[in-house]
């Protein structure tokens, strides 16, 4: 089993940032990608930005309402994905979910595509 936490949200003015944290735990060895997947009131879970663990590691991609504004990273020694996140926008308003699986070239941003999700951390952008 893989276990996923998050952490790191909160309430940030527009242009402000946050930075998240997920914690990954347990049967580890296999994950290939992780993503930080969001969702707000009404609306389908989308993906944000996602990392490669293994091999090709530290390749990053992000979805285009996010490029230039949020970075992930990732730490394979504490085990820990981070996503910084600036130039916040109230559309930013959403649950933050951490999401890993084990295939790495699978569509990035299809949530059916992972096994594995953390319970979410909420982020609010508002003045």
């Amino acid at each position: 089993q893989v276990q996923l936490v998050e952490s790191g949200g909160g309430s940030v003015q527009p242009g402000g940032s946050l930075r998240l944290s997920c914690a990954v735990s347990g049967d580890t060895d296999g994950i290939g990608r992780i993503t930080w997947f969001r969702q707000s009131s009404g609306k389908e879970r989308e993906g944000s930005a996602s990392i490669i663990i293994k091999s090709r590691s530290g390749v990053a991609v992000y979805d285009d309402s996010v490029k230039g504004r949020f970075t992930i990273s990732r730490d394979n020694v504490r085990n820990t994905v981070t996503l910084q996140m600036q130039s916040l926008k109230p559309e930013d308003t959403a649950m933050y979910y951490c999401a890993a699986r084990f295939p790495i070239d699978a569509a990035w941003n299809t949530a059916d595509t992972y096994n594995h999700w953390g319970r979410g951390t909420q982020v609010t952008v508002s003045s």
